[in-house]
């Protein structure tokens, strides 16, 4: 491991956080910044500086915005949205409940990413035909996208992760729904905070609705609307359920050039409706997360908490300080990447401690989806942040409390369910 590396890495990490927040210069320029500084300071590569500019999930993105604005030109986003309205009526709160439920239900089994891209358009013809601000219902999808992920094995990485380091260090894993012990306390919470707290901490922007209105008016035509609904069936199911032989970045692209090609949505249309702020921003920060990775600074900030506990900590302390640490880390690096990184520490502190490495290993699992906090923390709070005029301190101002909030669940559930001494 380079320290000086590391060291230079954290610094970067440090400017891009205050930038962040402060947002004196616009994100994207700040994220694709600071992957040009770590390649000018030799930590990344020139070709690992724009490697996230191929990323997959970055190609989802940009695939999914061309079917979400064909949605919206070819007029179907309305005519669901008035669908649901006539159904759920026009208030907020019965909206967004019924747009988080949803949401939590879907995300349990699919790409927590894939249902924000399927369901975000859909939100916004919602909000523009109910004449409602469309970010209070925008935040929730998101909330509810990472939160639901935590109900299953498979709902979210953090959790797959969780469960491969326990078969590596041969220890029995979760079960498939095990996680829902704690998944579902944490999804019913969310609910409650953004229908009574969050939705009143977050700006009501109303999404732009003249050029909803124009695109809407411009080409969209019975037929039209019906073969965008066709494509939008076929992406679901590729994104929701899989399709032998597609990647779900492959059935987004398809589905955005068959939009092309069926007429739902012109050439230039499309390109004007990609969001490539949110492209470059995600883009710039996925080289900082594998500098933080390649040089051992994420580890060095783990060994440096983990040494303040002391020789002897007490079990509910070190599920405390790894759960802080791993949802500290998600806030900037990958979900993934910080449960990959403190997993194999958690089992190897626990086993030293003897207590149960269960406990741990699911505190850091969980703390990796309380992705709440910044809009680069998790895809779903970085698709909403461009169509729900979001600046990142509103993220602080909704997630800070949804964190402290979770970890409350999660100190009294956990070891509940997962006993730290379980009798033999």
């Amino acid at each position: 491991m380079d320290h000086s590396q590391a060291i230079m890495t954290l610094v970067v990490l440090g400017v891009v956080a205050f930038l962040f927040v402060t947002e004196l210069i616009p994100l994207a320029v700040t994220a694709i910044g600071a992957s040009v500084a770590l390649g000018a300071l030799g930590i990344l590569s020139p070709t690992e500086v724009f490697s996230g500019l191929s990323n997959s999930t970055v190609v989802l993105f940009a695939g999914m915005f061309v079917v979400g604005a064909a949605m919206l030109e070819s007029g179907l986003a309305q005519t669901i949205g008035n669908s649901v309205v006539k159904r759920v009526g026009t208030k907020e709160v019965p909206l967004m409940l019924a747009v988080m439920v949803l949401t939590i239900l879907m995300s349990s089994f699919a790409s927590n990413t894939g249902t924000v891209a399927c369901l975000m358009p859909v939100m916004i013809g919602i909000c523009v035909a109910a004449k409602i601000p469309c970010s209070p219902i925008l935040m929730g999808l998101a909330i509810a996208a990472n939160t639901g992920g935590t109900i299953t094995m498979v709902g979210t990485p953090p959790n797959i992760i969780a469960v491969g380091a326990l078969q590596s260090a041969k220890i029995e894993p979760f079960g498939f729904f095990e996680f829902a012990i704690i998944g579902i306390p944490l999804s019913l919470m969310s609910v409650a905070y953004m229908i009574f707290i969050g939705r009143r901490l977050v700006p009501h922007n109303y999404a732009d609705v003249g050029a909803v209105s124009n695109v809407a008016s411009s080409g969209g035509t019975p037929r039209s609307r019906f073969l965008c609904l066709i494509i939008l069936i076929f992406v679901l199911l590729g994104l929701c359920v899989g399709i032998p032989g597609l990647s779900q970045e492959m059935v987004a692209v398809i589905g955005a050039l068959a939009c092309v090609l069926c007429g739902c949505i012109s050439e230039k249309s499309a390109y004007q409706g990609i969001d490539w702020v949110t492209i470059f921003l995600f883009a710039g920060m996925l080289p900082l997360a594998d500098a933080l990775e390649k040089t051992g600074a994420g580890a060095m900030i783990a060994d440096q908490v983990v040494g303040l506990m002391g020789d002897k900590p007490s079990p509910y302390l070190f599920m405390f300080v790894l759960f802080c640490l791993s949802c500290g880390l998600t806030q900037f690096m990958s979900n993934t990447a910080a449960a990959a990184l403190l997993c194999p520490i958690g089992i190897s502190i626990a086993q030293k401690m003897g207590c149960s490495p269960y406990p741990v290993i699911m505190a850091i699992a969980i703390a990796a989806s309380c992705a709440f906090t910044t809009p680069v923390a998790t895809p779903p709070n970085t698709l909403v942040m461009g169509p729900g005029k979001f600046k990142f301190v509103d993220y602080i101002k909704v997630g800070v409390p949804l964190v402290v909030l979770s970890l409350l669940i999660c100190m009294v559930v956990i070891p509940m369910a997962w006993p730290f001494f379980p009798e033999s």
